[in-house]
């Protein structure tokens, strides 16, 4: 099969020829139909995020049932499915308490070594060289996963856009329903409008936000925001923020601040948005050494919280996340702004990098 491969950290991604892989048992095999484009990915890419190499990255993954690995029972060749970028084992201390998001086994074996849960990669070289998998190593024609990490796509949706119902989707209902636990009539501020800002967006829309103020410096972004249902858009590149976020909200802030974005500056405004008893919710992810300079005296007067959110839960939070998109409550195509094919990678994330994807780019296999 054809793979996109990171030879080093730091290197452009080469389209090469892997052994195809095979499922073990609990373990299925994807014909992938279309991959997201993350900055997860870019962060490994960069050695912000450490991860072995060579490696083949893309976690956000749709595509056809193609095999089932032995004594393997829920799933049918030629099904439809997406998944989820956290494959939780079902079976550590974290799964076995209905925290999937923060599975030791997905942690150990895959995020430290890219490895699935026997300790070998299902990717490698004809030479016999091994290929690390970041998740379930999407930018490929195949890919094996867990079945916790699989799930059926109902029908009526498309195939190649349901690709980031399993990061971008998955990690805004994640933050939206299990970390902020949103109430109707919360008011809320989206800081990043790319490809998960622009799902947390539609997922608050969903929740019952009264209130959706989208902060991004991008003018196309914002604009992309408010058709899919920001009621107010501030441009931090053209007005102070925090000035303007507090002033659409008669000088309270608002009840939910999301970071998608992982970095210092944007953080730091977000605790000066929120209203008393307000949550920040950080989403984006940073390099190891990044932190933040948080107000004391002011989080701890406002009695504000600060929530980290990694994913969600692959069982409960992606069954929602399945319904609202069946119902068309929430609708992968609208974040869908850009389409490559494999041999357009390296494209596909440069134009991440220099912030020309609007919504969310996927590989089309």
């Amino acid at each position: 099969m054809r793979a996109a491969v990171l030879q080093t950290i730091g290197a452009r991604f080469a389209v090469e020829n892997l052994v195809d892989p095979e499922p073990k048992t609990g373990e299925v095999l994807v014909k992938v139909a279309a991959c997201g484009v993350c900055h997860s990915d870019l962060h490994v890419v960069h050695g912000s995020v450490l991860f072995p190499t060579p490696c083949v990255l893309g976690h956000e993954v749709s595509g056809i049932v193609e095999a089932v690995g032995p004594q393997t029972p829920g799933f049918s060749v030629g099904q439809a499915v997406v998944g989820t970028f956290i494959m939780p084992c079902g079976t550590c201390r974290h799964c076995a308490d209905g925290h999937e998001e923060l599975c030791e086994t997905f942690f150990q074996f895959n995020r430290l070594s890219g490895h699935l849960y026997d300790g070998t990669s299902r990717l490698g070289r004809p030479n016999g060289e091994a290929v690390a998998q970041y998740s379930m190593g999407g930018l490929a024609e195949r890919c094996v996963a867990p079945v916790r990490g699989i799930h059926p796509l109902p029908e009526g949706i498309d195939l190649l856009d349901a690709a980031i119902l399993g990061c971008s989707g998955f990690t805004a209902i994640g933050a939206v329903r299990t970390t902020a636990q949103l109430k109707v009539g919360e008011t809320v501020a989206v800081i990043g409008c790319g490809g998960v800002g622009s799902s947390i967006i539609g997922i608050a829309k969903a929740f019952g936000a009264s209130r959706i103020i989208a902060v991004d410096v991008n003018a196309v972004k914002l604009a992309a925001a408010a058709d899919l249902g920001a009621t107010d858009i501030v441009n931090s590149r053209e007005t102070n923020p925090i000035d303007a976020v507090c002033e659409l909200t008669g000088g309270r802030g608002v009840d939910v601040v999301f970071e998608a974005l992982g970095r210092p500056d944007t953080i730091e405004n977000a605790v000066m948005m929120l209203d008393d008893m307000g949550r920040l919710v950080m989403v984006g992810l940073a390099a190891r050494d990044q932190v933040a300079r948080i107000p004391i005296l002011h989080t701890v007067r406002r009695k504000i919280q600060i929530l980290g959110s990694y994913g969600a839960r692959a069982g409960s939070d992606m069954a929602a996340l399945l319904e609202l998109t069946k119902k068309g409550v929430y609708d992968p195509s609208r974040v869908v702004t850009n389409r490559y094919t494999l041999d357009e990678v390296n494209q596909a994330y440069d134009d991440l990098e220099a912030g020309d994807i609007v919504g969310r780019g996927i590989v089309v296999m």
